[in-house]
């Protein structure tokens, strides 16, 4: 993988660290999703970045932030469990938006259109 990405330099540990959160990601998205998605009033623009973040078309960065910031979302144990009723998706949602509005001029139409097909099906 190429690791010179508009000026920066990324080291061998970038690329295990993307490695292990894009593993993560693909194996519990949508099944997390389909548990977290009447918490979550933005799940189009989850999904959206989902579509992004698997683009080998957009900058590494920006695909190593929004797998980070899935990769959370995914992972049932952090800073507040997942099994909190009404709260518990609270700090997932907070992670995501940041990244989302973070990396938003990358999220395309095309990643758009792909999460509402997804969702609608």
């Amino acid at each position: 993988m190429d690791h010179v990405r508009t000026g920066e330099i990324l080291g061998p540990e970038a690329e295990a660290g993307f490695d292990a959160n894009e593993a993560k990601v693909r194996r519990k998205f949508w099944p997390t999703l389909k548990k977290a998605a009447r918490h979550i009033p933005f799940s189009r623009d989850v999904v959206a970045a989902y579509y992004c973040a698997m683009d080998p078309d957009v900058p590494f960065r920006v695909r190593a932030t929004l797998l980070g910031a899935l990769a959370y979302f995914v992972t049932p144990i952090d800073a507040v469990p997942d099994f909190l009723l009404g709260i518990g998706f609270g700090d997932d949602m907070a992670v995501l938006m940041g990244a989302i509005t973070l990396v938003a001029s990358h999220i395309t139409d095309r990643h758009r259109e792909k999460a509402k097909a997804a969702l609608e099906d």
